[in-house]
Parts: structure tokens; sequence; C-alpha cells
């Protein structure tokens, strides 16, 4: 089973350049799930017919938003957090609104696993979102995967909008306390793996830089391959043994992130 996940910074955008079907086609995922859709279904029409289509758009029009593109149908489907954890975790908005709106979390219950894929909100260049991450979003989502967990494995993907180690950009020290290279952004990493959830690329692949997800649009970056890796792949520990490789496609274009993925045999 290939599992596919990319934050398309708008799929209308990327369908328009005649990217996204032929991607979708050439790669041949079972799942696929998307992040920064900034879309609701229908807006594109995309010829993709052996696909069942899940969206979760913001409220706010052409923002955020994820969606799950999927041959297998799934046994259930989840928009967002429970309301029970939205209360617990006070996930109740700041000055950019509500986070429970921008339809940031998608989850498919599948037979053998969860899968959600979620678009973490960035804490932005003057940290004004930190908080609203650090002490509400990141405990919650954590929480929530925690709580699938006890009834099945669960494999979350997607946008996480951090850099975990300084293996996982290309100038850690320029950006040390940066957005998405702050000390409580990847505390909320660090708190991940430590509630058991594998970071599946670094798991064949523990310490090796230079391999990315997201470039700016600045200077070249991506040619030069001065990049962050953002966008991830984590897995309860018991499914390792099903886990048959992690990679990064940087050479698909389209968008400032490229698509990462796993592979499982189930």
């Amino acid at each position: 089973m290939k599992i596919l996940s990319w934050n398309v910074n708008g799929l209308r955008a990327v369908h328009k350049k005649g990217v996204f079907v032929s991607f979708v086609r050439e790669a041949k995922p079972d799942v696929l799930c998307l992040q920064e859709t900034k879309a609701e279904k229908g807006q594109a029409v995309i010829d993709l017919p052996e696909y069942e289509e899940y969206w979760n758009s913001a409220k706010k029009k052409g923002y955020s938003g994820t969606a799950i593109f999927t041959k297998k149908k799934p046994i259930s489907i989840t928009l967002d957090f429970p309301a029970a954890l939205i209360k617990k975790f006070k996930l109740e908005g700041d000055g950019y609104g509500n986070p429970n709106a921008e339809g940031r979390v998608l989850t498919l219950e599948f037979p053998n696993f969860f899968l959600v894929n979620v678009y973490t909100p960035n804490a932005k260049p003057d940290l004004s979102r930190l908080t609203l991450r650090h002490k509400h979003w990141d405990p919650a989502f954590l929480a929530y995967c925690k709580e699938l967990e006890k009834e099945k494995p669960v494999i979350f993907c997607g946008d996480l909008n951090v850099a975990h180690t300084e293996e996982d950009l290309a100038n850690p020290k320029a950006n040390e306390g940066e957005h998405g290279f702050t000390k409580e952004e990847r505390e909320g990493i660090n708190n991940v793996i430590e509630a058991g959830f594998v970071d599946t690329f670094r798991h064949f692949t523990p310490h090796d830089k230079g391999h990315y997800t997201w470039w700016s649009h600045w200077a070249n970056a991506r040619d030069r391959n001065i990049g962050w890796r953002i966008d991830y792949f984590f897995l309860s520990k018991s499914l390792l043994p099903r886990l048959k490789k992690a990679f990064i496609l940087p050479e698909v274009m389209g968008s400032d992130h490229c698509p990462v993925g796993i592979e499982l045999s189930l």
C-alpha cells in the first residue's frame, strides 16, 4: 500500500499547471493526502474516477484546508478534533481566527489503521501564533492520535510546519529561533516521538542532511536545495514491521512543497 502526502499550496493552481492529475497517474498512490488545498470539493474538475474524495475545507474561502483521495473506501471519516479535546486544550482560536474552522485535520479509518491528514498552524514570522501552536494545538493533536491508537494503530502525515533537528534544514544556525525552528515547535515533535510514534523517513535515513520538502521562492532556493524538511509521515510502532519504505519526491514540481510518502505491506 502506497500512501502519499503533499502540501499543494492551492490545488486549483497545481491542477491548472497540468501537474496534479499527471503526477497522481504516474505515482499511483492508493491514498493521497493533501494540505493547503485552498478550495472546496468540486471547485477543480479533476479526472481521477478511480479515487474517492474526502474534503475538510476552511470556512474562509481560498484558505488552508485538507483533502484525501483514496482508492480504498474508508470505514469512517472524521473532520477536525472531537469537541471534548477542543475544550480540554482550550483550542478556541486567537487573533487569526479559530483553527478548528480552518480544515486542518481529516481522519479516515481503514481496517488496519487510522490515517490522519494534518496541516499544522504556522507559528508566523513574528511568532504571533506560537502560543496557540505550542500550548494548545500540538498537545491536542498528540492527545487525539493517542486516543485513536487505543482502538487501532495510527498513521499521521502532512505539513507539520517545523524542522525537527538541525539535519532537517539547510541553514540551522541562521534560523535558530525563527518560525519553524523554535525550541517550542521542535519540542512538539520530541513529544510525538516520546509518545511512541516513529518518524518514518528518519527510520530509514537517520542522520543524512540534504533531504528537504519545502523551499523558499527566494534566491533560487530550490535549485540550490536550500530547504527545510517540514512534511512528515509518523506511525505507531506496532506498524513498523509493515513499513517497507519512506521517501521524498523533490523532483515533483507545482508547489513550494514536494510530496512525501511511505509504502506498507498490509
